[in-house]
């Protein structure tokens, strides 16, 4: 389905749960995800007039104008990941350790030396941001659906799939890509993966996640996993009756790898905790219709 927002810009949508968010609306964007996904997404390496590379600012600075004009949110928060322990990657070593170490990374090619002129932008534009001291971006936006769910309407935005697991009745993902930006709901994740959301978490842990470096069971394929799922009804059920699948391959399978499944759900599921950052009421927002270049005359970037 196309829909549009208040201004009027196309929105495309899989599923039916409804149209674009009513206000009020509470939009929590995954500030890594989209800074990675600017820059390296733009066509070449943009300086400004005293040869500052600028590329991932402007395109950050751009995709979040955009979104937020699409999304029309009353509320507004920016989260990163912030420099502590990983408490993941302490129940697993090899969890993200397929990862770029950036901290030799000349700043032409390193995403994070732009990460301050984003920062001022956001401050330029008065949108609240925030970097965890507990846990990953993902968690403290799981904590922010964990705590207003059913109480303001709420948009995640970020390409990270694992946010599919908090999809629900007031609770979107959309995916920026200009154009061809999707907001899923409980629809879109039932069309595309035969599941619904709440069993997201167990269906990544069967089939791994290599963009986390996290290695499922064999012979467990998507459909697979989304078949054992169906009949089970949730990943310690099927280890529990493991002995019951059918198919010798797939039952040696998970009956082998019973310990990296349950690892890997702990892994993979979002429970939010901990503090947050700030009240809904902090989050206050209200568009004021800058532009890009207006923000980065702003910061001095022009």
């Amino acid at each position: 389905d196309t829909v549009t927002d208040r201004a009027g810009v196309p929105l495309r949508r899989t599923g039916n749960n409804g149209d674009t968010p009513d206000r009020p609306t509470l939009l929590l964007i995954d500030g890594h995800n989209l800074l990675f996904q600017m820059f390296f997404g733009m066509p070449a390496r943009i300086r400004n007039k005293e040869g500052k590379a600028i590329q991932g600012t402007l395109g950050f600075t751009g995709a979040l104008l955009k979104i937020v004009r699409r999304v029309s949110p009353t509320h507004l928060l920016v989260l990163f990941d912030g420099e502590h322990p990983n408490g993941r990657a302490e129940l697993d070593p090899a969890y993200k350790a397929n990862r770029v170490d950036y901290t030799a990374v000349p700043d032409d090619d390193n995403p994070f030396s732009q990460l301050p002129d984003i920062v001022a932008a956001l401050d330029f534009m008065g949108i609240r941001h925030a970097e965890t001291t507990d846990g990953e971006t993902d968690d403290a936006i799981a904590g922010y659906v964990g705590r207003y769910r059913g109480r303001i309407p709420i948009v995640i935005s970020s390409l990270d799939s694992d946010f599919f697991q908090l999809i629900g009745k007031t609770v979107t993902v959309l995916r920026y890509r200009g154009e061809h930006t999707v907001l899923c709901d409980t629809a879109y994740v039932l069309d595309r993966f035969g599941i619904s959301p709440g069993l997201f978490a167990d269906f990544k842990a069967l089939v791994g996640d290599p963009s986390d470096n996290i290695k499922g069971a064999d012979r467990v394929g998507p459909k697979t996993a989304a078949a054992l799922l169906h009949r089970f009804g949730g990943l310690e059920e099927i280890l529990q009756d493991a002995d019951t699948i059918g198919q010798a391959a797939v039952r040696a399978s998970i009956q082998a790898n019973a310990d990296r499944l349950r690892l890997n759900a702990r892994l993979i599921r979002l429970r939010g905790g901990g503090a947050l950052p700030f009240d809904i009421g902090e989050l206050a927002y209200q568009d004021s219709g800058m532009t890009t270049n207006e923000v980065l005359a702003g910061i001095g970037l022009k």
